[in-house]
């Protein structure tokens, strides 16, 4: 038997609080903000309320409560230390509009933070503006054409991407003004060199490249793809979605790429999905540094020339000493966010860097690798592995069963939830059939990865010996088999009473 919503509980004259009696002068709204009638919300007593709350949070299903092996997604656990840190008043209550003199520790961690990137990339800046991953991949394809048109070069309006790439990576090109020119995979899930000879033209802008790609797999011609599109004289964009697998052991400036995006909320453990939070800071050479939006953070020990900024009046501060201050990029294309960025998410993405160390951070990805490695070696003799290499930090699966020929992966997928799981990414990337993206990351244990790796294999033998029973899943959920396609057409957002 299900529990009463809370509007079934509602009782004329309970409350859940009480407010106190008005300590100041009473004063009439103005006409036509006054309602005309009672607005429709329940009356109930604390304890119900209370118990509605929390009974709602156990529907929901987080990485805190269990496994998330999303694919491309790197929902990895996020410390508690990270809110600590959020938390602590000097970040959480300061204003965006205080002057630079009262927010130093602000722009330091946000200096650190910049300098961390850098070490971790092999970029000569980077900025922290952007909010989320695809913002990021925007404003990287804007420091590519500013770079172009700087140069007097106005004729190039095609971006070549990968048949594996990430779903915004053509959506940005196309926010941009740009045209998109899909090229192929090879056999082994690399760029295929001929396809991308056969489109390196004087009309390239650059190349948006995912590495490891969407398959989990580093590609093994990067370097000459690089040099390709470099002597086309075009730019190579990196999709940061998967640096997981490389911080610590590669940088991707040293790989050949000129600009790139951190997803801080993937690789760098802050809470993230159902549309935030984020933060998509990026990078870029020498040579591109000047187009990055701003504003940067710059350290500055010497208080001549603009001004000080230090708090003190300018006559009595006569010695030379460190301070923040924001500062514009040359030829900046511009703000892409307002104040600082996502500052709160900045503030998790610097305290797990701190906490790990540099040699944490690369056990972290080698770790997220070997895990990925194990899961695939268990389960690749059952579900086929289209593109049987080693991978990186997550694999592809095809959703199919030999001796089951109308499970698909959606079936698959909606049966490991009776399992108490999340299922992995479904029919992504396009090129695999029957798609089953799955990413464990370097926070899962051994015992995690073996209960999951069973239960896949379980629902193997289920599918062969009783289908109806993954065709009809979930059956333990909250909610049963949704129809997905009429929810997607005829979405209903809220609940109304009586409906």
């Amino acid at each position: 038997m299900s529990e009463p919503l809370i509007y079934e509980l509602s009782r004329p004259g309970r409350s859940a609080c009480f407010l106190p009696d008005s300590d100041v002068p009473a004063a009439d709204l103005p006409e036509e903000w006054v309602r005309s009638d009672e607005p429709l919300l329940p009356e109930v007593s604390e304890v119900d309320l209370t118990r509605h709350y929390v009974r709602l949070s156990h529907l929901n299903y987080g990485v805190d409560s269990g496994f998330y092996p999303l694919g491309s997604c790197t929902m990895k656990y996020n410390p508690k230390v990270n809110e600590e840190a959020a938390r602590l008043p000097g970040f959480a209550h300061t204003h965006p509009y205080q002057p630079e003199a009262t927010v130093q520790g602000n722009l330091e961690l946000m200096y650190a933070l910049q300098q961390m990137l850098q070490a971790l990339s092999g970029f000569a800046a980077v900025s922290l503006q952007p909010a989320a991953g695809a913002h990021g991949e925007f404003a990287g394809i804007l420091v590519m054409r500013a770079y172009h048109l700087d140069r007097g070069d106005s004729g190039r309006n095609r971006i070549l991407i990968p048949d594996s790439a990430h779903g915004t990576n053509p959506a940005s090109t196309t926010m941009s003004g740009f045209d998109v020119v899909q090229l192929k995979s090879d056999a082994r899930g690399n760029v295929d060199l001929d396809d991308l000879r056969a489109h390196l033209d004087e009309h390239v802008v650059g190349m948006m490249l995912t590495n490891p790609n969407t398959l989990g797999l580093f590609d093994e011609h990067l370097q000459e793809v690089a040099r390709l599109v470099h002597e086309a004289g075009g730019l190579m964009y990196g999709d940061g979605a998967n640096f997981n697998a490389l911080m610590g052991i590669a940088k991707p400036a040293e790989l050949g790429f000129d600009v790139m995006h951190f997803n801080l909320h993937k690789t760098f453990s802050t809470p993230h999905g159902g549309g935030g939070p984020g933060a998509g800071p990026i990078g870029a050479t020498a040579e591109l540094a000047r187009f990055l939006p701003g504003p940067l953070v710059e350290l500055c020990t010497d208080c001549e020339g603009d001004g000080c900024r230090c708090g003190e009046d300018e006559d009595e501060c006569d010695e030379p000493h460190e301070h923040f201050r924001l500062v514009w990029p040359e030829s900046s294309i511009g703000r892409m966010k307002a104040f600082y960025g996502n500052f709160g998410i900045l503030v998790r993405a610097y305290t797990y860097i701190r906490m790990l160390g540099a040699q944490g951070l690369r056990e972290s990805s080698e770790s997220a690798v070997l895990n990925a490695n194990y899961l695939q070696a268990r389960l690749k003799q059952v579900y086929p592995l289209p593109y049987d290499r080693s991978c990186m930090h997550e694999f592809v699966l095809e959703g199919r069963i030999e001796g089951a020929p109308d499970i698909r992966a959606l079936d698959i997928s909606k049966r490991l939830m009776d399992y108490g799981m999340h299922p992995p990414t479904n029919y992504f990337p396009l090129i695999v059939h029957e798609a089953l993206m799955i990413e464990p990351t370097e926070t899962e244990s051994k015992e995690t990865l073996d209960s999951f790796a069973d239960a896949l294999l379980k629902i193997a033998e289920e599918a062969r010996t009783e289908p109806d029973l993954l065709h009809e899943a979930p059956h333990t959920t909250p909610v049963g088999r949704l129809d997905e396609v009429r929810a997607a057409r005829e979405p209903r957002l809220r609940w109304t009473p009586g409906a």
